[in-house]
């Protein structure tokens, strides 16, 4: 993006809307729909999109998340131990970005989204549905919360994207729960990034506070509206999310390197 330049703020506003609506609605950042919205619509340089979502999406996670724990769809303790595990696990995949070839490893990632696709339209979870802490399942939150750190540093994949669908087939939550958790983990991650991203000045303030307003206002109308729609339902919205983030990807992948 031209540095000169400023974004229009109704565009900024419609995006940040659009990704607040998102959030709420399926527990992700929303990075996945913003930083490409950013790239194509507004020409940001993807280094900048990627970092002025960081920030933007900050306050949708906080309005969000409290909107999934005033319906008590937030397991506390499962959010700090998945949250610890992400910021180490963000350090390491930023640290092996330029040390790690990122090829295999993509289409490993690919290949688990497409089974989680697929899984979502046979495997309902049950509204009732808790997550049961043991040490055991503890340690392995804390495990999940650590490899979805390396993966979105290594790949650029939000956290929620991995950390939702993992908590109701691998952890026994509700589809509620795993959202509500998952927007209380990613604030600590986003706080964080925004840190060091501003430091290396990978952020757009203003555009990243008109996104965030708007996402913000629009994320608690998400949790509630997520909280009318069945399970069944909310799984095949889900399961074409993903499978927009799968196509995204693909198209990345396979596109000529100019």
């Amino acid at each position: 993006m031209n540095q000169t330049a400023r974004p229009s703020l109704i565009i900024l506003a419609l995006l940040g809307a659009a990704t607040g609506l998102l959030s709420g609605l399926f527990g992700i950042g929303g990075g996945v729909i913003l930083v490409p919205m950013l790239v194509m619509i507004l020409g940001f340089q993807q280094r900048l999109a990627a970092g002025t979502s960081v920030a933007a999406i900050l306050p949708a996670a906080v309005v969000g998340g409290i909107g999934y724990a005033v319906q008590g769809n937030v397991d506390w303790l499962a959010a700090v131990l998945l949250a610890a595990g992400i910021v180490v696990g963000a350090q390491i995949g930023s640290y092996l970005l330029s040390r790690v070839p990122t090829g295999f490893l993509r289409w490993m990632f690919m290949a688990f989204l497409l089974g989680i696709v697929i899984s979502l339209w046979f495997v309902v979870p049950q509204r009732d549905a808790a997550i049961e802490i043991t040490v055991l399942s503890g340690a392995l939150l804390v495990v999940t919360g650590l490899v979805t750190g390396v993966l979105s540093g290594l790949l650029g994949v939000g956290g929620g994207v991995i950390v939702v669908p993992v908590l109701m087939f691998f952890f026994g939550a509700s589809d509620l729960v795993a959202k509500g958790t998952s927007l209380i983990m990613l604030i600590p991650g986003s706080i964080s990034g925004t840190i060091g991203n501003t430091r290396r000045r990978n952020v757009d303030l203003r555009s990243a506070l008109v996104l965030g307003i708007a996402a913000s206002i629009l994320s608690p109308l998400g949790s509630v509206i997520a909280t009318h729609i069945p399970p069944f339902w909310s799984n095949v919205a889900f399961s074409l999310l993903l499978a927009f983030v799968l196509g995204q990807m693909v198209w990345k992948t396979l596109r000529p390197k100019r």
